[in-house]
Order: C-alpha cells, then sequence, then structure tokens
C-alpha cells in the first residue's frame, strides 16, 4: 500500500466525523433516482425481450428462436457491465464518485431514450436488431458502475452504526422503477395488439427522458463524499485502483461474486425466465400474458418495505446472519414455490412472487447494500464493488434468462427448470456467507480490506 502508519491513524481518526444532513439527504436521493431508472430499463426490457422484442425484432427465426435471440439481445447488456464496471469503477477510485454517476446515468438514459426511437424489423429488416444490441451495450456500460457508484456513495457518507438502513434506502429505487417499468407495461398492455406492436411500444423508452433529467439536476448537487476527500487530502489516491484490486483484493472480489448469485439470479428469474414461462403456458394461464407483470408490481411494493427493513436489522444483528436468512429461504422455498405457480392459478403466482422477492430477493440485497463496500479499503472501493456486482450480473442476471429459456425449450417448459434454477444459485450465495467476514459498523476510511 502507498500509506504510512501515521497516515492510516489519521484516517481512522476521521469515522466519528458527522456527515451533513443535506449531503445524506442528497445522496439519497441521488442515488435513488439512479437506481429507478436502472431497474425501470432492467425490467422494461426483460418483459420485452420476454413477450414482445422477438416478434419486432427477430421475427425471421421463428418464434423459440426469437425469444433465444431476444434474451440474448437482454444478456449482452449484462456482459457488457464489467466492462463498464472496470472503466468507470477506474474512473470513480481515481477521480471521485460524484464524476462517475453523472457519466453513468447519461450513458444509461440516453441509449434507453434512443431504444425507442429503432425501427423494427419489418421497418428495416436486421438492423433494427443491430441497432437494439449495440444500444443495450451502451446501457449495460453505463449500468455497469451505476449500481456500485450508488452503494458506494450512500456508504460513505451514511453513520457507521445506520449505515445498513441508509444504504439500503437508495435501493427503494430499484423497486420503484420495478413499479414504473411493470406498471406502464401492464398499462400499455391493455391496447390493441396492432397499436401495441406499431408504435406504443415505445413509449415506456422515450419516457425514461424524464427520470434522466431530474436524476441529471440532482447529481449536479451532489458534494463529493468525505472518504474520497480525506484520500486526496492525504494524497492516498491510488493511479491503478485495479492493480490495487489483484494484488491485494482477488478473494473479497469472489466473495462479492458468490453473495449475489442468489440475489441477482433469482432477481432475474422472476423479473424475467418466469415471465417467459407463463406466457409459454396457454393452456395454463390461457389468454392472459399480463399475470407475471401484474405479479412484479405487487411484488414491488413489498419490496420496496422489505429491502429497507433487512437493511436495518444488519445493523442490529450483523450483515452476514441476514444475509444468510435470505440465502437459506430462498433454498427451502424454491421447489415448493415454483411448483404452486405450476398449478396456474393466478393468486398462487402473486403470493410466490411476492414472497420470493421480498422476502428471499431483499433479504440477500438489503444487508448486501453496506456489506459490498465494507468488504474493500477506500482507495479500491469503488472498482472492487462494480467488479463484484458487475461480474456477477454477467453470470447470474444476464446468462440466467438465455440458458432458462433454452432449458425450458428442452424439457417442454418445465417447472422444475425454474426450481432447480433458483435452488442452486441461492445456494452458491448461502455456502459464501460461511466464507464471508462480518462488516457490520467497518471504518470506511481504512485502507485495508475486510479480514
Amino acid at each position: 500500500m502507498l500509506v504510512t502508519t501515521r497516515t492510516k491513524t489519521k484516517l481512522a481518526d476521521m469515522d466519528g466525523a458527522v456527515v451533513e444532513p443535506e449531503q445524506l439527504r442528497r445522496a439519497t436521493l441521488a442515488s435513488s433516482v439512479g437506481s429507478a431508472l436502472e431497474y425501470y430499463d432492467f425490467y422494461i426490457y426483460g418483459l420485452y425481450s420476454a413477450l414482445i422484442f422477438g416478434q419486432l425484432f427477430f421475427k425471421p427465426l421463428g418464434e423459440s428462436g426469437a425469444l433465444i435471440a431476444s434474451f440474448a439481445s437482454y444478456g449482452v447488456g449484462f456482459v457488457a457491465r464489467p466492462f463498464g464496471g472496470i472503466f468507470f469503477g477506474f474512473i470513480g477510485d481515481r477521480f471521485g464518485r460524484k464524476t462517475v454517476l453523472l457519466l453513468t446515468i447519461g450513458m444509461m438514459g440516453l441509449a434507453s431514450f434512443a431504444i425507442g426511437l429503432l425501427p423494427t424489423f419489418d421497418q428495416a429488416g436486421m438492423l433494427g436488431a443491430v441497432l437494439l444490441v449495440t444500444l443495450r451495450i451502451v446501457q449495460g456500460l453505463g449500468a455497469g458502475a451505476e449500481q456500485a457508484g450508488a452503494t458506494t456513495l450512500i456508504s460513505e457518507v451514511s453513520p457507521p452504526k445506520r449505515r445498513g438502513f441508509f444504504a439500503s434506502l437508495p435501493f427503494v429505487g430499484i423497486q420503484l422503477g420495478t413499479l414504473l417499468g411493470a406498471g406502464i407495461f401492464t398499462l400499455i398492455g391493455m391496447a390493441d395488439v396492432a397499436v401495441l406492436n406499431a408504435w406504443l411500444w415505445r413509449v415506456p423508452f422515450l419516457a425514461s427522458a424524464i427520470l434522466i433529467a431530474v436524476a441529471l439536476f440532482i447529481r449536479l448537487r451532489l458534494k463529493e463524499t468525505p472518504v474520497f476527500q480525506e484520500l486526496e487530502k492525504h494524497k492516498n489516491v491510488v493511479k491503478n485502483p485495479i492493480g490495487e484490486i489483484l494484488r491485494h483484493s482477488k478473494k473479497n472480489v469472489l466473495i462479492g461474486i458468490g453473495l449475489r448469485m442468489g440475489e441477482n439470479g433469482n432477481s432475474s428469474i422472476y423479473s424475467a425466465l418466469l415471465i417467459s414461462f407463463m406466457a409459454a403456458k396457454q393452456g395454463v394461464f390461457p389468454g392472459d400474458k399480463f399475470v407475471g407483470p401484474v405479479g412484479l408490481v405487487i411484488a414491488a411494493g413489498f419490496a420496496a418495505v422489505m429491502v429497507v427493513t433487512f437493511g436495518a436489522l444488519s445493523d442490529r444483528f450483523g450483515r452476514v446472519r441476514v444475509y444468510r436468512f435470505g440465502a437459506l429461504f430462498q433454498v427451502i422455498t424454491a421447489i415448493p414455490a415454483f411448483y404452486l405457480v405450476s398449478l396456474g392459478n393466478v393468486t398462487l403466482v402473486w403470493i410466490v412472487m411476492a414472497v420470493g422477492i421480498a422476502i428471499g430477493v431483499q433479504g440477500m440485497l438489503g444487508p448486501q447494500c453496506p456489506l459490498l463496500p465494507e468488504l474493500f479499503g477506500s482507495q479500491h472501493r469503488f472498482t472492487g464493488v462494480a467488479l463484484s456486482r458487475e461480474l456477477s450480473a454477467v453470470l447470474a442476471g444476464g446468462l440466467v434468462p438465455v440458458f432458462g429459456a433454452i432449458l425450458l425449450g428442452a424439457t417442454g417448459n418445465s417447472w422444475v427448470v425454474l426450481a432447480v434454477y433458483s435452488l442452486v444459485l441461492a445456494l452458491i450465495s448461502y455456502i459464501t456467507t460461511f466464507f464471508t467476514p462480518e462488516t457490520a459498523g467497518r471504518d470506511l476510511l481504512s485502507l485495508e480490506d475486510a479480514q
């Protein structure tokens, strides 16, 4: 490391510093709006991939081929995310957290808006599909650092003893984005199919311009975090945070990836793969392909409360214990939950989605919000969080719908695929908790990783 023992002591003494209430409020709001935009795009694109994009952009591939291609375009955004995480993580650790949050929100928002302007296959052949994939990559590059930036920012300005509560507050934006995305999709889905396919599908993407404007306005008024200010003050900003990660933090990056598999993977299963499963089961869910989107709206309402609840519980009982509960809950409930879905009862479907997302997924996400930043030292925190989040996003978030669609096609849309997939991903996170150090209340001005 580039720091003397004396400097470390000075930095550690700053842990009790009082954060300005106005800065904390702005940081929470800025992070929440960014999360809302990212997950608004995430759910809109996931729902469209399951139900609409195949026929709009990949029609020549046939029904199954178009669905796989549509999910592949969804997945390519996740493949791009680690590259965005590495690039913007470097900028965040080298030049500051605020700079990255302005860049990422602009990239994500403009790409989403541009999707609403694309020509379909009927209008321009495969050009529309090529442009769709290109814009999805741009979205992924921006999203690759958005959540890492939001998590790092809010954790570094929060009071240590209540960091779990405050760090989880911006993730209410995830649920608001879900509510907006699924809610708008449900509303436009009530329109005539010809109108929907002709032009109405564009409206949710074009409407993201409103969120972009609000987020940029708020983020321009942010201050840099006290942690980064201290690094600059003591000349401890490293020139190569990626090198620091590779030399000192490989273990904690792997822990972060393992923790994320159950949370991010199950989020993708509920938000995209399950929707596709139900849409393909016309004999079980006859004529109502919007059962899933409505279920997401219901689940997001409960999840908005539960993510903060679990974040606050991690302040009291520890990050690892709460995380382990969420992962184990998902392991135990995976098989019975998806069996209940297969029965075709709409009420049971909504209960399964609400319980799985609000308790299983949020039981992991709540403590994860402060835990990932607490795993890493201040000089390379942004890069460490970004790599942990985005490498796992490829494995658990992006590839789950693609492989899931293939397996569903090969098994005649068997519910067992969903159940086993959910169980395995949650089990990975559960096992990882036994290798995870307890980080609650950790001094984020420390230059060392959690041990």
